[in-house]
């Protein structure tokens, strides 16, 4: 076989991946009262299966609005929006929020857990509107434990742990349903340096191992270069 003819077959394979997310001229303002106020302006962007993603920009860039609407958090004004082929901006709001619980899992910066839960309920806590037995929901939440390495604390309430204990469950509640896309908002902006390569090595891992694809916000570099690639905004607008 020719080196053309390999090179013209590797090109098809590649061409032949369909985008994970694919937006198409996707623009998000706000009005108030006469004035309308511009957030993302007719954005397009394709992230691929098992990507790692950085969002990166100034404060007021577009960042966490462009995060959210991708996450089905909020709807676009205008513009197109396929996650798995599916454009949610169609979508009414009891099948957005159904299709969000199944396909997308949340890493914040401030962890947004249940104070009143331990580790393992905060973990479980998604599980709960499936159809699977206590048994099953036991062994995805014990394999998640293990997974970030909190086994050992899985009965412990979120003051009991530390910041970065706090940001495992929430990495391992993100992965619970097992989503076709996760979506982290400064993820490591509450966490010291130590604390947040560890963060950054998990992600990476969960990206290398388990082919999750991950889009994050961030305004650290260093943050910033766990991920396959950056992407940059700028006062709403993509900037390559």
């Amino acid at each position: 076989m020719s080196d053309a003819i390999s090179e013209s077959r590797v090109d098809a394979a590649i061409d032949s991946v369909q985008p994970l997310v694919a937006i198409r001229s996707l623009s998000k303002y706000y009005t108030r009262g006469d004035q309308i106020i511009p957030v993302l302006l007719d954005i397009d962007l394709d992230v691929f299966p098992g990507d790692f993603v950085a969002l990166m920009g100034p404060s007021g860039s577009g960042k966490s609005t462009l995060l959210n609407l991708i996450a089905g958090i909020d709807k676009p004004s205008s513009g197109e929006l396929r996650i798995g082929g599916v454009d949610i901006v169609l979508l009414a709001d009891v099948d957005l929020a159904a299709w969000r619980a199944a396909n997308v899992g949340f890493i914040f910066q401030f962890y947004n857990l249940m104070p009143v839960l331990t580790a393992y309920q905060n973990i479980e806590l998604p599980l709960m509107l499936t159809s699977l037995s206590r048994t099953e929901r036991r062994e995805r939440v014990e394999m998640a434990l293990a997974l970030v390495g909190l086994t050992d604390r899985q009965d412990h309430y979120p003051n009991e742990l530390s910041g970065g204990q706090e940001q495992r469950v929430a990495i391992a509640r993100a992965l619970i349903t097992d989503p076709l896309l996760i979506v982290a908002d400064e993820p490591t902006g509450d966490l010291d340096r130590v604390t947040a390569a560890e963060i950054l090595g998990l992600l990476d891992r969960l990206n290398r191992e388990l082919g999750k694809t991950i889009i994050m916000v961030t305004h650290d570099p260093k943050a910033a270069e766990a991920a396959h690639r950056m992407i940059h905004l700028e006062k709403g607008v993509l900037v390559h």
